[in-house]
């Protein structure tokens, strides 16, 4: 739904010590600032692993869409999980594992619980909705019309349901029995039928209002880990040509676009010039390792790499001259904003001088370098403004004066999946290791070093 919110804007317009830590505007955390920059990334990603740990939705065990520190909730939804953010969450809580935030029999726990909710919640052509109340495992509509299955959401749970069974699918007989399950639930997603009897994949489907929110997904968006598991499934898989047709628009999806000196080749939905919010180079490369990862459109590394040096190198330029914006402070990506949510990025339009820490933080396999030096910027002089018990807070603005104590499950879990991934590539190595994604990604001709 950010791709939706990103057109609309365009067509409107680990633990650490504390030593002398100052107080931070959260009355539940201090801020050190003589912390080294490996224990402030410890820290960061610790604290941000917690959302989904200490701060998930208790009866599901699911990711909340959302967490304000101040408990006011104009929309009533602070039960409300997001399966999207909740795919992400649950890779999080493999990296909670393996960094010994938690033990391997409590995040087994856990993801036993959330699968087992998972079973009974609502699914539609076995597709979950993008909102699901916590408490019910009922469809909370995200729209009118979008009361049904999302096909989207579902990819990026299923990306993290994938990389648990393959975690655990070596382990005891009940770790085995989980990986068992959640194949099960990988088996029932009915990808096929989301084509509508067309070379191309739609976002919704609705028990009510059927295919009206006609949103059939092109490229290039956040989306494609949508068209590679449609392709990998062992029950419901999708032909190629409804990737290349479809995703691909019969080529049309290739480009070659210059700015600040760095090149896409492929074209990003409403966002030509400068490439859109920065959450197109993370969430379906969560899993899907974009290292050597190329077909006949692109190679997916130099591509996302292009990206996120763009956004950077506006920021730096800063054209609209909002305050606080440089090389130690940048990422423009989908977020709270000043009034409301939008999918910043660069342009005149769409950069709108709100600050998301996660685009530079789920950027850190990319760039590592200029991501730590707007981690430790954001940390250590802003006299915890910026930081809370669940990691940095979503957005800010310098130039408005705007620092919200609030936390989105879409962009918190990014943040520790990729910034693990620059450290272990623990969710890579896992995610493609499964047969099924190997085959899918030969399928559709694209080249990795993990396909055999």
């Amino acid at each position: 739904m950010r791709t939706l919110l990103f057109a609309g804007l365009i067509a409107l317009v680990a633990n650490t010590g504390c030593h002398q830590a100052n107080k931070s505007a959260s009355k539940d955390t201090l801020v050190d600032t003589t912390l080294t920059t490996d224990s402030i990334f410890n820290l960061v990603e610790k604290q941000t692993f917690e959302y989904f740990w200490d701060g998930a939705e208790p009866h599901s065990g699911l990711a909340r869409e959302r967490y304000h520190v101040d408990g006011d909730y104009p929309e009533h939804d602070q039960n409300v999980v997001t399966t999207g953010g909740s795919g992400f969450g649950i890779m999080s809580i493999l990296v909670g594992i393996e960094r010994g935030y938690i033990t391997r029999q409590q995040g087994f726990e856990r993801l036993s619980h959330i699968a087992d909710f998972l079973e009974k919640a609502d699914r539609f052509h076995g597709a979950w909705p993008h909102w699901i109340y916590g408490e019910t495992g009922k469809v909370k509509p995200f729209g009118q019309k979008d009361n049904g299955g999302d096909l989207v959401e579902t990819a990026f749970m299923m990306q993290g349901l994938l990389c648990v069974r393959q975690y655990f699918a070596n382990g005891n007989e009940q770790e085995k029995a989980l990986s068992a399950k959640i194949n099960k639930l990988w088996e029932e997603v009915e990808w096929s039928w989301y084509r509508n009897g067309k070379n191309i994949l739609y976002w919704h489907w609705s028990p009510t209002y059927e295919w009206q929110m006609n949103f059939a997904v092109t490229g290039y968006n956040e989306c494609l880990i949508m068209y590679v598991l449609a392709a990998s499934s062992p029950t419901y898989s999708i032909p190629a040509e409804v990737y290349h047709e479809g995703w691909a628009k019969g080529g049309k999806i290739r480009d070659s676009v210059n700015a600040y000196g760095y090149t896409l080749k492929l074209h990003h939905n409403y966002a030509r010039e400068l490439g859109g919010p920065l959450f197109w180079a993370h969430y379906s490369y969560l899993g899907l390792d974009p290292h050597g990862l190329k077909d006949k459109y692109a190679d997916y590394w130099e591509h996302n790499v292009n990206q996120v040096l763009i956004d950077r190198a506006w920021c730096i330029e800063n054209p609209k001259h909002f305050k606080g914006y440089g090389a130690d402070s940048w990422g423009l990506t989908a977020s709270y904003s000043v009034s409301g949510y939008a999918a910043h990025a660069p342009g005149k339009e769409t950069d709108l001088g709100v600050i998301s820490p996660t685009a530079a933080l789920s950027s850190m396999p990319y760039t590592p370098e200029y991501s730590k030096q707007a981690m430790v910027h954001w940390y250590k002089n802003y006299e915890g403004k910026l930081f809370g018990k669940y990691g940095f807070y979503d957005a800010f603005s310098e130039t408005d004066h705007w620092y919200p104590q609030k936390y989105l499950a879409i962009d918190q879990g990014p943040e520790v999946v990729m910034m693990e991934n620059y450290r272990s590539a623990l969710l890579w190595k896992l995610f493609m290791s499964c047969p099924e994604v190997q085959g899918g990604l030969k399928k559709l001709g694209f080249e990795s070093p993990y396909i055999k």
